[in-house]
């Protein structure tokens, strides 16, 4: 087909979830409930945080920020997708489906820059303890978050702009719940080798440097960790990274599985409910396990809530 004989369009329609009219209600409450208490969590930490002094400190203030990711990422995505379930598909105009695409952009890369400065913080805790205050003070913390969220904006802007020139033609229907990157390209019928290159020149690093850099922390905080003399101490040290190190493990394993292995790896279906994982169970895990493992945020909790009932 020539392509002036070719049918531009402006709206991308979103199959999402096509699941039967019988359990489309409760399928609907169960991502509403898990939506809901993920980001009521993640609210509740970044106040938290905000408001208490005992938790005026470098994890938890970048706890709060990774926080301030899991809720742009909730919300960039899961109301439309409640929305899709209820009407069972949804039409969204073109820039809106950009917009979509560069809020997840700037959330993933966001949370994948602040998961390394954690790593970072735990090492110069537990490796270089009579350092740690010197060298993570407010303004190294404050600039180390300020270049994660900068560094997301513009590589997250940078792919918005190769696509936003692309033009879109013939079949208008992506089979997911959101404007991911790879499927709102297929509908274009433009070249698009170059926004190809250019999402693969940079999502590489961005999601490697961090990954090899969390890696290299986490090998010299467990070599430290085995040099410790006593049990109680090897347990004490290895607490303060457990829950850092299991939510590295769900979101870049998450990430791992659905943009690394390859797309005929497996099917549609099994590429919603890795993104599923991601976009609602991840930030609703986070905080959970965050909160259940931290003596912390528990007290400062339960402070919060006798200040509330007052």
């Amino acid at each position: 087909m020539g392509r002036n004989n070719q049918t531009f369009f402006q709206q991308i329609v979103l199959s999402g979830f096509q699941v039967p009219q019988s359990v489309k209600i409760p399928f609907f409450l169960l991502l509403f409930i898990s939506y809901s208490v993920a980001l009521s969590s993640n609210v509740t930490i970044l106040t938290l945080v905000s408001s208490s002094p005992s938790l005026h400190h470098p994890m938890f203030f970048f706890l709060s920020h990774l926080s301030l990711s899991d809720i742009i990422l909730t919300t960039s995505i899961v109301p439309t997708m409640l929305h899709g379930i209820l009407r069972g598909e949804l039409s969204m105009p073109i820039p809106a489906c950009i917009t979509q695409l560069q809020f997840l952009g700037i959330a993933l890369t966001s949370e994948c820059f602040i998961l390394a400065v954690m790593s970072y913080d735990r090492y110069l805790a537990i490796c270089n303890p009579f350092h740690y205050i010197s060298v993570m003070d407010s303004k190294f913390q404050i600039w180390l978050v300020v270049c994660c969220w900068v560094l997301s904006f513009l590589i997250s802007f940078l792919t918005v702009i190769f696509v936003s020139k692309l033009e879109f033609c013939g079949f208008n229907v992506i089979n997911h719940f959101f404007c991911d990157f790879a499927p709102l390209l297929q509908l274009s019928c433009s070249d698009t080798s170059a926004v190809e290159l250019e999402n693969l020149v940079v999502a590489i690093p961005t999601t490697l440097f961090p990954v090899l850099f969390i890696t290299a922390t986490y090998i010299c905080i467990f070599v430290t960790i085995l040099r410790i003399p006593s049990i109680t101490g090897r347990q004490k040290a290895f607490s303060t990274c457990s829950s850092h190190l299991s939510v590295v493990a769900i979101f870049f394993g998450t990430l791992v599985a659905l943009y690394v292995v390859p797309s005929n790896g497996h099917s549609l279906t099994a590429n919603k409910v890795l993104s599923l994982l991601y976009t609602v169970i991840t930030p609703l895990f986070n905080p959970m396990i965050y909160c259940l493992r931290n003596k912390e945020i528990k007290a400062a909790l339960k402070k919060l809530v006798r200040c509330v009932c007052k």
